[in-house]
């Protein structure tokens, strides 16, 4: 059991560090290699509007990968929280 739990904790870990560095990579190519403005329907503003429609789905993607990593660690959470008075751990 436990070992299924760390290889979903593992599985969670890895995909968030990627979907993370994707997530900065396109920031940053967003902010530092495409210009801005550009013609009309050119090459330049066509591939920028992509970048940024990536980098949105990917922080949309991090988001639930962190939810994800919440949930599995719940436990823990709760834990810790009781331990400082913060949660009511038999409550809930």
């Amino acid at each position: 059991m436990a070992s299924q739990k760390n290889m979903k904790l593992w599985v969670v870990d890895v995909v968030s560090f990627i979907v993370l560095s994707l997530l900065a990579i396109t920031g940053l190519v967003n902010w530092l290699v495409l210009p801005r403005g550009g013609g009309r329907n050119s090459w330049v503003t066509e591939t920028r509007h992509f970048i940024m429609d990536v980098h949105a789905w990917l922080a949309v993607v991090f988001l639930l990968t962190i939810g994800v990593h919440i949930w599995l660690h719940w436990s823990y959470i709760k834990t810790n929280l009781a331990r400082y008075g913060w949660f009511n751990a038999k409550g809930r």
